[in-house]
């Protein structure tokens, strides 16, 4: 048994963890608790009361302001729109880097260079070169070429973290008995990537659902669920806000739960094909 002294260093970054867990989980925290105000509640503590009256008036109630089913499924489009070309370009372009090619350096520095240039900047950007073809910006086109600045270079990335570790072994002994180069990647190499496809598809989505400020000048005239929320919190006085708030993260959470089920049911039919 090891009975080694804790160093001051573990006491440092466990200080350092609580604190972030407190700044991560508090505000979310608190606001999933002032959702469950009384009717007659407000935006602060104390609680008066304690109801779903507030989730009862978002869901049922038409609001005074605010389009929240509008914003929630241009949000939800907009995600799965950048969810699936984030998901296609990265593996294609995985497996385009497997070998090198003229070009390849610039061209994948090129490709995560939005990572390090301010968000607000490319929305920009985006919207100024928009108006200067004389094009209408929207959420559809403009909107979502600026969510794909933010998505591909994550799911780039990790395609090539997982094409780097991969052993072409498997695709020698496909082709040894005779496997096509079609089939050698649907029946070989697909299934092994597979659930980092699913986490390049989860990151794909979560990303551009809440992504604000890349969209903050390339949406037009309609609003993304982001964007509706920031607008509200300018003139809604009720714990409606709240509620929208607690909704849109249990969807949230909700999406990478599922995400998470599906890379285990995964991982657990490969176990059994290879242990068959």
């Amino acid at each position: 048994m090891n009975s080694e002294k804790r160093g001051p260093g573990f006491y440092v970054l466990t200080a350092f963890f609580v604190l972030f867990v407190l700044f991560l989980y508090g505000p979310m925290t608190t606001i999933f608790i002032l959702s469950f105000q009384g009717p007659n509640g407000g935006l602060t503590f104390p609680m008066n009361g304690v109801s779903l009256r507030w989730f009862e008036n978002l869901l049922f109630e038409q609001q005074a302001v605010g389009d929240f089913g509008g914003a929630f499924s241009r949000s939800l489009l907009l995600g799965l729109m950048a969810m699936l070309t984030t998901v296609v370009v990265s593996l294609l372009a995985g497996l385009a880097f497997r070998r090198r090619f003229l070009g390849s350096g610039p061209l994948f520095y090129l490709t995560i260079a939005s990572l390090i240039v301010p968000s607000i900047l490319i929305s920009l950007g985006i919207g100024l070169a928009f108006n200067v073809l004389g094009l209408e910006p929207a959420w559809y086109s403009s909107g979502f070429g600026a969510h794909l600045t933010w998505t591909l270079p994550f799911g780039l990335l990790i395609m090539f973290a997982v094409f780097n570790r991969f052993n072409p072994a498997y695709e020698e002994a496909a082709r040894d008995l005779g496997a096509s180069p079609w089939q050698t990647f649907a029946h070989v190499v697909l299934p092994i990537i597979l659930p980092s496809l699913i986490g390049v598809g989860l990151f794909g989505f979560t990303l551009s659902y809440d992504e604000f400020a890349r969209t903050l000048m390339t949406s037009g005239s309609f609003n993304t669920l982001p964007l509706e929320i920031y607008g509200m919190t300018t003139n809604v006085t009720t714990p409606v806000l709240y509620a929208l708030g607690t909704v849109t993260t249990l969807f949230s959470m909700g999406v990478i739960l599922i995400a998470l089920v599906m890379i285990a049911v995964l991982r657990k039919r490969r176990a059994r094909r290879l242990a068959g």
